[in-house]
């Protein structure tokens, strides 16, 4: 069985004590799939429920489930090691395209080489095959020192830390990206700034709740979602997945507008600080590439010399007689040469292409947050409407601590004991009660 990886941390987060409301409030799940989340990993890592007089439930987990977990069950290990296994293959699709455009670059400038010394001695004696040789050698050799550095990490890192101050938390904070991983960042960017956006969403939702003792009204939600027309806004539909997701109830004032409380949501494990929560969700924009600028710039030029070069050779290849005389190597750059062109050319198209696609994106990402800046504006400016369902909504606020002294039974201890001991605590009760009346 596989557990949800947000239920595990939201756990861990509360300090293995919980309550369903507040695993489905940090985790931004759903209340029924929180609840039987816990229910399933209660059963298989040793968790045990406490069950107050009032029959709300606290979850209490060993903090080494995780480990319990791992040795139970050979798929969640196998899983690990899946995961672990992936790193290392994305690492290799992320550098092969720094290789191939490396090979490229290498494979072409032999063959143009070899095609033009070839050319010179057809028509010049030894001689001059000699100095066509030496003029072209150290063109050859300018490559060469410069192809080995770029796969060392280390020289890409120094020139990193040259463009950077000492005291740049990008420097320090953000792992070192070397050049062959810095081109498929230029080529196809590094993923989704928000890939997480729906549990943030749905996290910062349930805070605001929790927050406000389990009661808000609809105005303090609408920072959190997206595109809201002025009919949605008017009748509050927003709030329909709201209440499903958390289980939540309307109530109508004497005025006619709703308040929404959520009884499960208030309800805690132990007493804990308010979350800071944003005032409205905030989308990253969406970069270009997180390579820094020289191994940026470093992946335009060696692009362009890409291309120079399989223009050059194409050029070079129309001479069906000089590519049968050198042979070898030249006929197989030949065979590959329709997949060097294109390869080069997709190398600066598909960058140029995102870019502007970025740039629609962007703007697009700029108008929600902006949309979402205002309805966040207007709940803080206090609108006395507002103000009234605040007020009113006030009514039904309510938090319940569930705390050790408030447990009637718990799955940890022998059903006997529990009643055994909660006679002596009538008794003593009792006791203090005559004692206290002479």
């Amino acid at each position: 069985m596989t557990f949800s990886p947000q239920l595990m941390r939201a756990v861990e987060t509360l300090q293995y004590r919980v309550t369903v409301g507040e695993v489905a409030t940090q985790a931004g799940l759903d209340l029924n799939v929180a609840q039987n989340g816990l229910y399933n990993l209660a059963a298989d890592a040793g968790g045990h429920l406490q069950v107050a007089e009032t029959g709300d439930v606290v979850f209490e987990f060993p903090q080494n489930f995780r480990t319990i977990l791992r040795n139970k069950y050979f798929k969640i290990r196998l899983q690990e090691k899946l995961d672990q296994l992936w790193q290392v293959v994305f690492f290799l699709i992320r550098i092969s395209f720094g290789v191939a455009l490396i090979l490229s670059i290498v494979l072409m400038t032999i063959a143009i080489l070899a095609l033009v010394i070839a050319a010179s001695s057809q028509d010049n004696d030894n001689n001059s095959r000699r100095r066509s040789s030496s003029f072209n050698m150290p063109w050859l050799i300018w490559w060469g020192p410069d192809l080995f550095r770029v796969f060392s990490p280390n020289y890409y890192r120094r020139r990193r830390y040259g463009n950077y101050s000492a005291g740049s938390t990008r420097v320090k904070d953000k792992p070192e990206m070397n050049f062959l991983e810095a081109v498929f960042s230029f080529l196809f960017g590094d993923g989704d700034p928000n890939p997480n956006l729906e549990e943030r969403r749905w996290q910062a939702i349930g805070q605001v709740i929790q927050n406000h003792s389990g009661t808000v009204i609809a105005e303090q939600l609408t920072p959190y979602f997206d595109e809201l027309t002025p009919r949605e806004l008017e009748e509050e539909s927003h709030m329909l997945p709201v209440l499903a997701r958390f289980n939540g109830y309307p109530e109508v004032s004497p005025t006619g507008d709703l308040v929404y409380y959520f009884p499960e949501l208030q309800v805690k494990a132990q007493e804990r600080r308010k979350a800071t929560v944003p005032q409205y969700l905030e989308e990253q924009r969406w970069t270009f590439t997180q390579a820094p600028t020289g191994q940026k710039f470093l992946a335009i030029a060696l692009g362009g010399v890409n291309l120079i070069l399989a223009l050059m050779l194409g050029v070079l290849l129309g001479d069906a007689e000089l590519v049968a005389e050198v042979g070898g190597l030249v006929v197989l750059v030949q065979v590959l040469y329709p997949v060097l062109l294109g390869y080069a050319i997709a190398f600066l198209g598909v960058p140029l292409g995102r870019y502007f696609w970025l740039q629609t994106r962007n703007q697009k990402v700029e108008q929600r947050n902006a949309a979402r800046q205002d309805r966040a504006a207007l709940l803080a400016a206090g609108e006395p409407k507002l103000q009234q369902k605040l007020t009113y909504a006030q009514q039904f606020a309510n938090q319940k601590i569930l705390s050790p002294e408030a447990i009637a039974y718990s799955t940890d201890q022998d059903l006997l004991d529990q009643q055994l001991q909660g006679r002596d605590d009538e008794a003593e009760d009792w006791d203090r009660r005559l004692n206290e009346g002479q």
